[in-house]
């Protein structure tokens, strides 16, 4: 009873057109919902987002060592011309919470029906610098990657990778500056947890996968033989 009563004195409203929601409705009104553009990449092992992925992984490695393929997903394509695009700024910039929330529970619901990624025992978000997070008071990476591993069942932790350094936004730098940018910026604080075989990385936002590849790398060098997939709220392009 007290959705119905709250509506009545505070309306919820689409997080995309603004148009108020129906009572069954979260987040997002039916119309917008039908017409999210949603990816489908976590259907298959290899698609364009995964390779620009991969292919980012592969420069950084001496010409005879190889990597295998990482999986990557993500949920919807991102256009800063469509507004879509206030999904992910809602949860970055303005603290809507219950809209990551519900995002990545979405997200984590298609993930689960993919063999290639449902298999995740341990989900880890790109972690912020501790001064940003102390000034947004919240991690936008951690919501999304909290609600997805509450759909997968798994545990996720936000205390074992850490931004040692701070950097720059990654908004208009061209692909090596932003590789650059994030260079030596992740550590691991703290060991993985034993048994873990399979980890999924989060990220609200995959462009380059500069930011992406660089925390890959750090658990890649203490861990050759885990797997590591990648998982994000939007993509760009």
């Amino acid at each position: 009873m007290k959705t119905p009563l709250l509506d009545l004195f505070l309306p919820r409203t689409c997080i995309v057109c603004g148009r108020t929601l129906l009572l069954q409705e979260r987040e997002i009104c039916i119309y917008c919902l039908s017409d999210l553009p949603l990816t489908y990449n976590w259907l298959l092992t290899h698609h364009p987002m995964a390779d620009r992925f991969n292919a980012m992984i592969q420069r950084d490695l001496p010409s005879a060592e190889y990597e295998p393929y990482a999986y990557a997903a993500a949920l919807f394509r991102f256009s800063s011309q469509a507004l879509y695009r206030r999904i992910p700024y809602a949860l970055k910039y303005s603290g809507n919470l219950s809209g990551g929330r519900f995002f990545a529970e979405m997200l984590g619901r298609f993930l689960s029906e993919a063999p290639h990624l449902k298999d995740a025992d341990l989900v880890i978000p790109v972690p912020l610098h501790f001064l940003r997070r102390w000034r947004r008071g919240y991690n936008q990476a951690e919501i999304l990657a909290r609600g997805i591993a509450s759909v997968l069942q798994v545990p996720c932790r936000a205390d074992l990778l850490v931004r040692s350094r701070r950097t720059g936004t990654q908004i208009r730098k061209a692909v090596e500056e932003k590789k650059k940018n994030v260079s030596g910026a992740f550590s691991l604080r703290r060991p993985l947890p034993e048994g873990v075989r399979h980890i999924l990385l989060v990220d609200d936002v995959f462009t380059t996968g500069a930011t992406l590849n660089a925390c890959y790398r750090v658990i890649r060098e203490a861990y050759p033989a885990v797997r590591i997939s990648v998982a994000t709220l939007s993509v760009v392009g």
